[in-house]
């Protein structure tokens, strides 16, 4: 597990996760939902890969714009809440609303920041979408995809799920890069924490890991 977890962290891959979680920004509501997720996929990629090269803030990581775009484009077509109850396992059905709530807050500060870094690499990469495999349920659908650039491509796919009712979309919910998945990843860190001192001690740890990562930006 250390050694998924250096290649998920290190800077090439870090390079990709910080390209999936910018890559929402330019989508709006008005796409409907009879797109299909491959083409939506292509479409968001390819389009902020686009704005990240055209934007020197953005490729220089600057935090605090990122987590403004973050706030304003990626949160509403991503079910972070689900995203973080799957990281967390069981306690987060313990959990309060309040703790809840906060460990949200602590864990999207923490993705966005450990990935803005990584913005300033994006230079030539462009993003292939695999054909969608048959019979998959829209509630847990995978879309494959490779970024390739310089070095060998890069396997990034990204777990969808279908929003139900008028205007329904795509949500992206977890993201694996070469066969690591995010929720996978942290759950293992966070049971740790959760077993250790409780969902408290979580909340804590990630409020501390946010404070030194901003001191450091």
């Amino acid at each position: 597990m250390k050694k998924m977890i250096s290649l998920l962290l290190s800077r090439r891959h870090l390079l990709v996760m910080a390209s999936a979680v910018a890559l929402l920004s330019n989508m709006g509501p008005a796409w409907a939902a009879d797109e299909a997720p491959d083409a939506f996929i292509k479409r968001i990629t390819t389009e902020t890969l686009d704005i990240i090269k055209a934007d020197k803030s953005l490729r220089n990581g600057e935090v605090n714009k990122i987590i403004q775009l973050v706030d304003v484009k990626l949160m509403p077509h991503v079910n972070f809440r689900r995203m973080t109850a799957l990281a967390t396992g069981p306690a987060w059905r313990r959990a309060t609303p309040d703790q809840q709530k906060r460990l949200q807050e602590e864990f999207k500060i923490l993705l966005v920041r450990t990935y803005s870094g990584a913005l300033s690499q994006v230079s030539d990469q462009v993003v292939v979408v695999k054909p969608l495999r048959a019979g998959q349920e829209d509630k847990n659908l995978v879309v494959n995809t490779e970024v390739r650039g310089k070095g060998d491509p890069i396997q990034l796919d990204y777990r969808l799920e279908k929003t139900p009712g008028e205007g329904a979309g795509w949500m992206i919910f977890d993201l694996n890069v070469l066969g690591v998945w995010l929720i996978e990843n942290y759950r293992t860190q966070f049971t740790k924490e959760i077993n250790a001192g409780g969902i408290d001690a979580l909340i804590a740890s990630l409020a501390a890991r946010n404070k030194s990562n901003a001191k450091a930006s």
